[in-house]
């Protein structure tokens, strides 16, 4: 953590099914605007370069995917150092075998060559398992704003995620997300308290679109460590939403909430321990 405040950026991004190209160039569009308004931070929804329903695009998630050296890795590379600006964003991240991708995020922090780090979504959502081999780890990115952690949309629904992050160091939680019109009152719900639970500040990125009969309905916003809503985007379209993420309101919500300081791990064995069936 380098300061008390910094400005952040959550872009609430209508991407097109399929139209990489395209999206790219919006997304860089907004890495401007938010360059422009102070931001140091910027992140973008779940599969914001591609759009997100893999029943509709098919086989071409494979045409559609990222690694290193790619098109989406080097433009976020360079903006993210021209504009000194960390870019948050979800894609489709190609895996190591033909056939292999994964639902990510990827970082982008300035002055780097490539990308910084990924995350690939642990809990894959319905229809998601047909596509996307899932991820099993919990990594935490260095940032200049300070360290970060990722929850991908259902992610953000298992209460552990957001503490595995939080004890692993994570000074700010990211919460890139497709969510749909019909759990909007999920949506607030688990965004408020996994920032509640944890005592700190919780960027919830959601898409806006539709995509055949899915509406994806916005509502970003950023919360405080208490879970109380500091901002919010509409949901009536497209949204550069600026926010202020307050560490030094943070130290002082854990200190006086001290949810992580009572927590007794020895008595939570049963969380590692399968169900009865």
């Amino acid at each position: 953590m380098k300061n008390n405040t910094v400005k952040v950026a959550l872009a609430q991004f209508n991407a097109e099914l399929g139209n990489k190209q395209g999206n790219l160039q919006r997304m860089a569009e907004f890495c401007e605007q938010a360059a422009k308004q102070g931001a140091k931070l910027i992140c973008f929804p779940e599969l914001a370069t591609t759009g997100y329903r893999g029943d509709l695009l098919s086989t071409k998630l494979w045409d559609l995917s990222d690694s290193e050296g790619s098109e989406t890795y080097t433009l976020f590379s360079a903006l993210a150092t021209r504009l000194n600006i960390t870019i948050v964003s979800g894609f489709v991240e190609r895996g190591h075998y033909l056939g292999d991708i994964y639902n990510s995020v990827g970082v982008w922090n300035p002055g780097c060559n490539g990308i910084s780090g990924v995350f690939r979504k642990v809990h894959a959502f319905g229809i998601e398992k047909q596509w996307f081999s899932c991820g099993n780890s919990f990594p935490v990115f260095e940032t200049p704003i300070g360290k970060i952690g990722v929850m991908i949309c259902y992610d953000m629904g298992f209460p552990e995620v957001a503490r595995i992050l939080t004890l692993q160091g994570a000074e700010l939680l990211l919460a890139p997300s497709a969510w749909c019109v019909q759990d909007r009152d999920v949506w607030d719900i688990n965004s408020a308290c996994r920032a509640l639970e944890n005592g700190t500040h919780v960027m919830a990125v959601n898409r806006w679109g539709h995509e055949g009969d899915l509406h994806l309905f916005g509502g970003s916003k950023v919360l405080g460590p208490r879970g109380q809503v500091l901002c919010e985007a509409h949901c009536d379209g497209e949204a550069l939403l600026m926010g202020e993420i307050d560490f030094l309101a943070q130290a002082h919500t854990r200190l006086s909430v001290p949810y992580l300081r009572d927590r007794k791990p020895q008595s939570y064995h049963l969380l590692a321990q399968d169900p009865p069936l």
